[in-house]
């Protein structure tokens, strides 16, 4: 009689230091409104879908993709003004982020965040073996100027990343915080702006060869390409250099290649999205103040709200919404974010929908 193993037990043990790790999931519910993932509301245009069907006609799929995504970054750089050997691509910016931090972290070095902030950070970075150095931003979630210079000053980080706008809170740190780090940083200065579209300004102006700052970005929110899984940075060209040593050969297939090239022919029609998105941020922010909730500034596609002013649990709350057919992201369970929950910026019936869930909810005994 053959014994069959409990596909439970580990036949290899892990690594000792991922032992305790988790991975970075968000939950996915059959609902009506699904506000819980900082997706774009609306479609690609019309334009690009059929351009993009044309451009996968062309590609020889018997043969390898170009490796150096040559045409993708050029057009990158020619939006940026920058050149080409100055951005980098990838398999959405989290790969980006792991190539970053396969590089320039690991065993005997640091990362330094600052908390709350997008968990991957410190995720991937531990995944590297790097050690993690945590900075807890205010009650508010700003984050002092004379506190974060002395983090970076006592710590000496290999890498100090900022989110702007930050994730999950939506706060847009002040240019003056980046140019501070910058001038006492011993190593990277990683600005993740995968929101940064949102926002009234980028730190993209201040990315020089001489100046140890990467900016990151993605195509997957103010592009509606979530689905395609695109990202790049925009750095010094000498880094650039190394993360092409490490990551994997051929990693950017040829259809993500070309679908974000020709999105870069759509600009206009993306800041149109992006103004209807802003201004439903602000409708959405003038809703919430008329329920007994606490509403923290955003200059993202996302509001972060603490019910607990209403008396109930981010959990009940989160629970309530999804009884309603509506699904946010449930915050409340992360350190500093007790009873707070994450909605993302739907369409003007989505967003009405989702505040009408939520009074009720509230009112509900």
């Amino acid at each position: 009689m053959v014994t069959r193993p409990d596909p439970s037990a580990d036949l290899v043990t892990v690594r000792d230091d991922l032992q305790a790790l988790e991975g970075y999931h968000s939950a996915q519910v059959d609902v009506e409104v699904r506000l819980n993932t900082n997706e774009s509301p609306f479609p690609p245009p019309a334009g690009w879908r059929e351009e993009v069907a044309a451009g996968l006609g062309s590609i020889e799929w018997h043969r390898y993709p170009d490796r150096a995504a040559v045409a993708l970054r050029a057009a990158i750089g020619d939006w940026h003004g920058v050149v080409p050997e100055q951005v980098f691509a990838a398999n959405g910016s989290n790969e980006v982020l792991q190539t970053l931090l396969l590089a320039y972290a690991g065993p005997g070095r640091s990362v330094l965040t600052f908390e709350p902030t997008y968990q991957l950070h410190a995720h991937i970075a531990r995944i590297t073996g790097a050690t993690v150095i945590e900075v807890e931003r205010a009650a508010d979630f700003s984050l002092d100027l004379d506190v974060a210079r002395a983090a970076v000053t006592d710590a000496q980080p290999t890498v100090t990343f900022l989110c702007s706008p930050n994730n999950p809170t939506g706060r847009v740190e002040d240019p003056a915080m980046v140019r501070a780090l910058l001038d006492v940083a011993p190593g990277l200065v990683v600005v993740d702006e995968a929101y940064a579209q949102f926002a009234d300004w980028t730190a993209l102006d201040l990315v020089r060869d001489d100046v140890a700052l990467v900016v990151v970005r993605t195509f997957s929110k103010t592009w509606s390409m979530a689905a395609a899984r695109l990202g790049y940075l925009v750095g010094p060209s000498w880094l650039v250099r190394h993360l092409e040593d490490v990551v994997l050969p051929y990693h950017l297939d040829a259809a993500k290649q070309e679908a974000g090239r020709l999105a870069l022919a759509h600009v206009d029609e993306m800041d149109e999205r992006v103004k209807t998105i802003v201004a439903e941020r602000e409708r959405l922010v003038e809703g919430l103040a008329a329920l007994p909730v606490e509403t923290f500034p955003s200059g993202a596609n996302f509001v972060l709200f603490r019910v607990t002013p209403s008396g109930r649990t981010g959990q009940e709350v989160w629970q309530g919404l999804v009884d309603r057919s509506v699904l946010v992201r449930d915050c409340s369970g992360w350190p500093r974010l007790d009873g707070c929950l994450r909605v993302t910026l739907g369409t003007p019936a989505e967003n009405d929908r989702f505040l009408a869930a939520l009074g009720d909810v509230l009112v509900s005994t």
